[in-house]
C-alpha cells in the first residue's frame, strides 16, 4: 500500500459579529473539539459593539450523538496530522487576508478556546501574523513548539493565559505548564483563574477584551 496526498480546494465557513467599518480591533475566535462557530460566536456578543468578531469554523464535521442530531467541528486529529496543521495554518491565513479587506488596518487579536488554543498558537508559530494580543483560554499549547518558537509567535504580544479551576477536562497542572513553558520563552504572561468549568466566563472575557494593563 502507498500513502498519497492530493491538495483540494474546498469551502470553509465562518460567522461574524459587529461592524468592521467602526471596529477598534478585529478579534479571530477559534472554537474547540465538538462546536460550531455560529454557537462559540453567541459568547462574544457584548463584545461586538466596538469590535469585529469572526469565528472560523473547523474544517471536519461529524455527529457528536448517535442519533445524528448534533453536528460538531473539529481542528484535526492525530490522523495525518501534518496535513491538517498545514491545511488549518492556510486556512486562518487566507481567511485573515480576506477580512483585511473590510477591515483595514486596524489591530488584531486571537482568541483560542480549549481545541482552538493549540490551533491560534501554530497559526501564530508557523505564520506570524501581528497580532497584538492571545487569549488562550482552557486548552493546551502544542506539545511540538520547541522555546525558540513560542518566543517566536508569543514575544511582544500581549497574552492571556485563562483557566477554570473546576475543569475537568484540562488540569490545572496544563495551566501551570502553559504557563511555566511561555516563561522560559521570555513571554511575559497575564494569568486569569476563575471559579467556573471548561466553559467562558464572562467577567474574565470583560477583562480580556478590555485595555491592555
Amino acid at each position: 500500500m502507498e500513502e498519497r496526498h492530493i491538495r483540494v480546494q474546498r469551502t470553509a465557513r465562518y460567522h461574524t459579529l459587529g461592524d468592521p467599518r467602526t471596529a477598534r480591533s478585529l478579534w479571530i475566535v477559534v472554537h474547540g473539539y465538538g462546536q460550531l462557530a455560529r454557537f462559540f460566536l453567541n459568547a462574544f456578543e457584548e463584545q461586538a459593539d466596538t469590535n469585529f468578531i469572526t469565528a472560523p469554523e473547523g474544517l471536519s464535521r461529524y455527529y457528536t450523538d448517535a442519533t445524528h442530531q448534533r453536528v460538531g467541528a473539529t481542528w484535526m486529529t492525530r490522523e495525518d496530522r501534518e496535513n491538517e496543521i498545514q491545511d488549518h495554518v492556510d486556512y486562518l491565513d487566507a481567511l485573515y487576508a480576506s477580512l483585511r479587506l473590510e477591515t483595514g488596518d486596524i489591530p488584531l487579536r486571537v482568541f483560542g478556546f480549549s481545541q482552538g488554543v493549540a490551533t491560534v498558537s501554530r497559526w501564530l508559530v508557523h505564520r506570524g501574523p501581528n497580532a497584538v494580543q492571545a487569549v488562550l483560554w482552557g486548552g493546551s499549547l502544542p506539545p511540538e513548539l520547541t522555546v525558540e518558537q513560542l518566543k517566536r509567535g508569543f514575544h511582544s504580544r500581549t497574552v492571556d493565559l485563562v483557566h477554570g479551576a473546576l475543569d475537568q477536562l484540562v488540569p490545572e497542572a496544563t495551566f501551570r505548564s502553559n504557563s511555566e513553558r511561555l516563561q522560559r520563552a521570555g513571554v511575559v504572561v497575564r494569568p486569569h483563574l476563575f471559579p467556573g468549568g471548561h466553559n467562558l466566563d464572562p467577567v474574565i472575557m470583560d477583562r480580556c477584551f478590555g485595555p491592555p494593563l
